[in-house]
């Protein structure tokens, strides 16, 4: 496993690099540990032969430290067999990490053993009382779970206000639009369709295929505000998110205009991309199409799946990562002082993703070299593409672009074991330090088909340091804040937040990868709230607790 005890290993294995045009070793390997740490998941789409167009988008997953030990535990999102072809049951699954390697799944004895024909989930601490609280978004009615701080969740969908309303949700995630301190709910929804109103859609005129999202009638988005009594309001309408023309996927938060105010990045499939700035009143406005967000670089709509934000330049501003159909490239967005530009073909994403359909992507920094990589799941929407198109596959390989630093970024996927390279029908993806080394693992999820956790061995000794807030005046969970810090002369920066990928969350404590530098000069967050604290001369290799506030201690080990 990586950590401190890595500093020793393998000297002669650098992270990513180029020599003499040579590509040098990525620095660290992946193991799939899924059956040896004790998960065993199986996803049900439901599919029964009627090719109703939920059963080809997956479901999610997340890390999150429900019981609050300090160990990041996993949920895993599930579907459920149709109403009249009933075979078996299934339900979500959440293991509780045991602190030495291995999970136990505890969802029964958490109150989660619910059957729900499961899409995404968001992890936020909605009330603030310390226990993070869990959103499943479904087919139908989305279930609000609120944490009891007993080991227990109890189900407030219907209590919350939330029970109201019933769609074809997908993404979601937590944060404070106004700055209360409060944790407000945005809820993507894809598409008006149920059984009911299915499609019959066809390749050959005769047998019923998957249809496109074209065949369907948009849906808007929902954003809830939180009254802070347990309950929250429908402001869709008056906050100016209400657009039924949308087929929203993916969502992720960012400070756009770097006001202080978040704004949200909502990746739509076969619509123009949206990009909601605060106007700091309550209300948002979309800007995608003036900072170039909206639509390709040849101007038109594309399928986007999955999208994550990050500052993978180190420049202080983030840039954009937004999954697509086959034949469309992922996009790589770079801020260019007014508008993003889409980089990928320049920076070597485009082509190495151009015969994939991707979904999960994750900024992360893989190889703690400092620069933000890239990570995305892909797959195909139905098996049948193998017989329309020779280049592409049902199952596709994963990608993983290491970036170097200087613009460009390699796909090593195939060097890092553990199976990672293998196709699969990738949907959800996240990262999460599960073995507290502090370096991150990946949890990726598949259609109709297992979830594969890869722990991260770091071999180039690489060191980072790690952060976990807690927030007073901001929510707890500190979600929204931003860290900085200046090591060695490197700069860096990340945001606090929950959703980005697709139907999925990564964990709420940020790390960053130092390379060889074992001290941070300087460490400046800024948190939701607007206020500001700088702490200086920390030392690498631990993970500290912030406290709004009140300061900064270490805590053991990662």
């Amino acid at each position: 496993m990586a950590g401190l005890a890595c500093v020793s290993q393998s000297p002669l294995l650098q992270a990513f690099g180029a020599v003499g045009g040579t590509a040098a070793s990525p620095g660290f390997r992946f193991v799939d540990v899924t059956s040896s740490v004790g998960i065993q998941f199986q996803h049900n789409s439901g599919a029964f032969g009627g090719k109703f167009l939920p059963e080809t988008m997956g479901s999610g997953c997340a890390f999150l430290d429900y019981d609050r030990d300090g160990w990041q535990d996993i949920l895993l999102v599930n579907g459920m067999d149709w109403p009249g072809h009933k075979q078996r049951r299934s339900t979500l699954r959440l293991y509780r990490n045991n602190g030495n390697g291995t999970f136990t799944d505890v969802t029964s004895r958490a109150g989660l053993d619910i059957e729900m024909y499961g899409m995404g989930v968001a992890v936020g601490d909605y009330d603030n009382d310390g226990f993070p609280d869990i959103l499943i978004t479904c087919v139908g009615q989305n279930r609000l779970f609120h944490n009891t701080g007993k080991g227990t969740f109890v189900d407030v969908t219907n209590s919350s206000g939330l029970g109201k309303r019933q769609a074809f949700s997908t993404s979601a995630l937590w944060f404070d639009y106004d700055r209360d301190g409060l944790l407000d709910l945005f809820v993507c929804n894809y598409v008006k369709w149920s059984p009911e109103q299915d499609v019959f859609c066809s390749l050959d005129g005769k047998h019923k295929s998957y249809c496109t999202p074209e065949a369907y009638r948009g849906e808007t988005c929902w954003l809830f505000h939180n009254r802070g009594n347990g309950t929250f309001e429908d402001v869709t309408a008056s906050s100016g998110i209400f657009d039924s023309s949308s087929k929203s996927l993916g969502v992720a938060m960012l400070d756009d205009d770097q006001d202080g105010w978040l704004d949200l990045l909502v990746a739509n499939d076969t619509q123009p991309n949206k990009l909601y700035r605060n106007q700091r009143n309550g209300t948002f406005k979309d800007a995608a199409v003036e900072v170039g967000l909206a639509f390709s670089t040849e101007g038109k709509a594309r399928a986007g799946m999955g999208v994550d934000v990050g500052d993978f330049t180190n420049s202080g501003r983030s840039g954009v990562a937004i999954t697509n159909f086959d034949n469309e490239m992922t996009g790589l967005y770079e801020f260019g002082g007014k508008t993003y530009e889409d980089i990928a073909a320049q920076a070597g994403v485009g082509m190495a993703s151009k015969n994939s359909l991707g979904f999960g992507c994750v900024f992360f920094d893989a190889n703690l070299d400092g620069w933000l990589d890239l990570a995305v799941a892909n797959g195909h929407i139905d098996e049948t593409v193998r017989n329309i198109r020779g280049n592409v596959g049902y199952a596709q390989p994963p990608l993983l672009f290491l970036n170097n630093g200087q613009g460009k970024f390699r796909d090593v996927a195939t060097e890092l074991g553990g199976g990672f390279e293998q196709p699969k029908v990738g949907r959800g993806l996240a990262y999460g330090d599960f073995d507290r080394d502090g370096d991150l693992d990946l949890l990726l999820t598949t259609n109709n088909g297992a979830a594969h956790l890869y722990r991260n061995d770091q071999l180039a000794g690489n060191l980072s340091i790690r952060f976990r807030l807690v927030g007073t005046k901001s929510n707890r969970d500190g979600i929204g804040a931003t860290v900085r810090i200046v090591s060695g002369g490197l700069s860096q920066s990340r945001m606090v937040k929950s959703g980005s990928s697709y139907l999925s969350q990564s964990e709420l404590p940020i790390t960053f990868g130092l390379e060889k530098r074992d001290r941070v000069e300087r460490v400046v967050v800024t948190w939701s709230s607007g206020r500001t604290e700088e702490f200086t001369n920390l030392a690498a290799g631990r993970c500290y607790e912030c406290t709004e506030g009140k300061g900064i201690v270490p805590l053991d080990g990662f």
